[in-house]
């Protein structure tokens, strides 16, 4: 009876390292891992591809920098526009800079808002001068770059 026992001891222990064995296999044969370290290495990927890119780092700064100078760009084109309009030009030609002038204030303003939203964004924010403001103002006259 004792030798009974310790054989069904024996096929209990063999079945349940059987069972760990065959799952083990179907987890790799299935893709099981990958499926669930797929967050993390998904993570991984997207941070190296990001914040642990060397050309990422230097062209996010340099975006930043880009932006703000169309900013500061504008504003020049805005002031050259309103020193000729204040020239007294025909008729027409008036017509025609007051037109030019909405298009640089859109310009203008597309370009703050793009900077803004880019400083806001989590893997670029690192990434922006600090002598670079934070935010750009729309309804500032003039935009400082650095400091």
């Amino acid at each position: 009876m004792f030798k009974e026992g310790s054989r069904l001891l024996g096929y209990t222990i063999t079945a349940i390292v059987a069972v760990a064995v065959l799952s083990l296999i179907a987890i790799f044969a299935f893709g099981g891992v990958s499926q669930l370290t797929a967050g993390f290495r998904g993570e991984t990927d997207k941070k190296n591809r990001t914040e642990g890119s060397g050309a990422f780092r230097i062209a996010t700064y340099e975006e930043f920098f880009d932006l703000c100078a169309s900013v500061q760009t504008a504003e020049q084109q805005l002031k050259a526009l309103q020193e000729e309009l204040d020239g007294k030009p025909s008729a027409e030609r008036a017509e025609k800079i007051r037109q030019s002038m909405t298009a640089v204030k859109a310009s203008r303003a597309e370009s703050i808002t793009t900077f803004n939203s880019k400083a806001t964004q989590e893997h670029r924010e690192t990434f922006q001068d600090a002598d670079l403001p934070y935010k750009l103002d729309i309804n500032a006259q003039e935009t400082q770059c650095a400091a």
